[in-house]
């Protein structure tokens, strides 16, 4: 019995050294992966993307990551990601549309995901810049653009200052546009304390919020009968603690107060416009409808019950959609 307890001990003194041992190589290896990633993107800075961190320098000396798969002769599909999230939210659409043959792109906006984390220049203006910026750098010609919530406004903001000859169509899927705060001029838009209490919340305790914010609204978890996916939430949290809490607190202010309609008065290209009914991030009442009349040429579809994140909710209907308009 004796021996029995001693030999048990021992096990788990033993065991306890290799889990001991197993986390101090873990946080090594982290460390070196973190030394890597910082010096490739030195290498990317001064002589162009490589292999392991695929970036291109803006004219303020801003590193931004993008993901670029498929034929480089294909056409491409460039994808602008929400708030406060990074290009991987656009998996389940870059997976489909890379397997139909398409050259795919999606970069992480400024200060998010695995973008340069600055201080300044979270404003729409910088954002375009930016997507012209990976656009030239990829010498990207009769594209695409996608954009969802806060980067169909990024989107938009881009076709109408540096799309001419290069882009050919536009997808706006839960878009902020035309402005979503409410004003003299847009009296059906949000008060400016729904933005403050984002900005509050996101202050006080960051990671909470994320999880809050997408358990509930984003997805539409909070409604009833609505099963929620805890990998979807998780997904969504993970992505937002991935960028910078600053950015994220300024880019707030940067797609509620935006107002785009001079961009989208000065869009001629085909549009195509995707929303939720039950959007509760941003009332469709509000943006989608208001949008089609000041575009030139768009098509709008408004799906029953959808919430604003039906890009993952409900890929392969958006996926199908898109499709269709990238191929009429």
């Amino acid at each position: 019995m004796l021996r029995t307890k001693s030999v048990n001990r021992l096990v788990s003194t033993a065991r306890r050294k290799i889990l001991a041992t197993a986390c101090v190589y873990a946080i090594a290896a982290t460390v070196r992966s973190s030394s890597a990633a910082e010096g490739n993107a030195k290498v990317s800075k001064s002589g162009g993307p490589n292999e392991y961190t695929p970036s291109a320098t803006t004219k303020d000396d801003v590193q931004i990551f993008y993901k670029d798969w498929g034929p480089k002769t294909a056409q491409p599909i460039v994808f602008h990601h929400g708030w406060p999230l990074c290009s991987d939210d656009w998996d389940a659409q870059m997976l489909y549309f890379f397997r139909k043959g398409y050259r795919v792109i999606a970069h992480d906006r400024r200060g998010h995901g695995r973008s340069s984390h600055v201080s300044e220049g979270h404003d729409m203006d910088h954002y375009a810049a930016d997507v012209a910026t990976v656009t030239e750098h990829l010498g990207l010609r009769n594209a695409i653009h996608v954009g969802h919530s806060i980067g169909g406004g990024e989107a938009a903001r881009y076709v109408a200052c540096y799309g001419k000859d290069r882009v050919s169509k536009l997808v706006l899927v839960g878009a902020v546009l035309p402005s979503l705060i409410k004003t003299a001029t847009n009296p059906g838009g949000l008060p400016i304390e729904v933005f403050d209490r984002l900005r509050n919340e996101l202050c006080a305790n960051r990671a909470q919020f994320y999880y809050d914010f997408a358990s509930g609204p984003f997805y539409g978890y909070n409604r009833a009968g609505v099963k929620p996916s805890q990998a979807t939430i998780w997904n969504w949290w993970r992505q937002g603690m991935m960028g910078s809490a600053k950015a994220h607190y300024d880019s707030i202010k940067a797609f509620s107060e935006t107002d785009f309609s001079e961009d989208l008065k000065n869009i001629d290209i085909p549009t195509l416009i995707l929303h939720g009914q039950d959007d509760q991030i941003v009332p469709v009442s509000d943006s989608a409808p208001l949008s089609a009349k000041l575009l030139k040429n768009s098509q709008l579809k408004i799906f029953e019950k959808l919430s604003h994140g039906l890009c993952t909710t409900h890929a392969d209907l958006i996926n199908d959609e898109i499709l269709s308009f990238a191929e009429a």
